[in-house]
């Protein structure tokens, strides 16, 4: 099932979005604030975002540098030529213009959503006792859940992926880009000091190994 996130805060217009979004089967997730959306994309990553500009706080415009990897559709009252081919050149992959025919909407939704290739058989990722579901974005380690930011969560995925091989720094900071564009060499280490303390402690071991001067591997037990 797909998760749409919507970024809006006019109530009446993000519950009417919800409701038909809900009887198309989709899931969806809800922010009403540029802030809160980042919040929400800091420990998931949904498979579309609707996006609204004006926001309060940290507007539209603001958040969509964030987004990156994200398919968005910009849901926006405003009708300038110019604010349309901005947002289109700055990430947006659609724009649509308040009030909307639902019908261009889901059209345009699943036109985003065709693009998206996550085929089902890749959809579980395992390490020994770690378990990473790719589709609902939940990882266990000895049957624990591991709550992981959306960074931790793309180093974890790579490491997962190839668990024999050393990662370099540089390769990992250039495989999770789309995944987590805030991520920097500087903040690397931090990032996966965490996410080996949050393994450590769900399944009481060393999951992740440093291989000096090199880079970082799943650890064999």
């Amino acid at each position: 099932m797909k998760n749409i996130l919507i970024v809006d805060d006019d109530v009446s217009i993000g519950n009417m979005l919800e409701e038909i979004l809900t009887k198309e089967g989709y899931l969806v997730s809800r922010a009403y604030s540029g802030t809160e959306a980042l919040l929400f994309l800091s420990t998931q990553s949904p498979d579309l975002i609707l996006l609204d500009l004006m926001l309060p706080g940290l507007d539209g415009k603001a958040l969509l540098p964030k987004t990156q990897g994200i398919p968005v559709i910009v849901v926006s009252a405003k009708t300038d030529v110019k604010d349309k081919t901005d947002l289109l050149l700055e990430g947006a992959q659609d724009y649509i213009t308040k009030p909307f025919d639902v019908r261009e909407l889901l059209a345009r939704i699943t036109v985003q959503l065709r693009s998206i290739s996550r085929p089902e058989t890749a959809s579980l990722l395992t390490f020994e006792d770690i378990a990473m579901n790719t589709l609902t974005h939940t990882v266990t380690a000895a049957g624990s859940m591991v709550r992981l930011t959306r960074t931790e969560y793309a180093i974890l995925k790579l490491l997962i992926q190839n668990p024999s091989q050393v990662i370099t720094k540089t390769l990992l900071l250039e495989r999770i880009m789309e995944d987590s564009p805030d991520c920097v060499e500087s903040s690397l280490r931090v990032h996966i000091s965490n996410l080996r303390k949050k393994l450590r402690e769900a399944g009481n071991r060393d999951y992740i190994e440093s291989v000096w001067g090199i880079g970082f591997k799943m650890r064999e037990n």
